[in-house]
């Protein structure tokens, strides 16, 4: 019997952590997404929900959603935060 297939525009997968800390995204995962080798992505962690990796594309948008600030403000031109810290 073969596995139930996931509704259109869902997807699960696994990622087993290698010794560096990398992880490898499942091809369908990242097919889904256009993720590809060098694309930057934002990695967001919450003890109690766990962890969620979004492309950067996704997450200027939610800057500028959340914050009202202006993609430029937020992000560096390789992908990296701006900001007090």
């Amino acid at each position: 019997m073969a596995a139930p297939r996931p509704p259109p525009g869902k997807l699960a997968g696994t990622a087993r952590v290698g010794e560096k800390g990398q992880i490898v995204i499942p091809k369908d995962i990242r097919d889904m997404f256009g993720i590809s080798p060098d694309n930057t992505l934002l990695l967001l962690a919450d003890f109690g929900k766990g962890i969620a990796v979004l492309p950067k594309e996704m997450a200027v948008d939610l800057v500028e959603t959340v914050l009202g600030e202006s993609p430029a403000a937020t992000f560096d031109n390789r992908g990296e935060a701006n900001g007090p810290g």
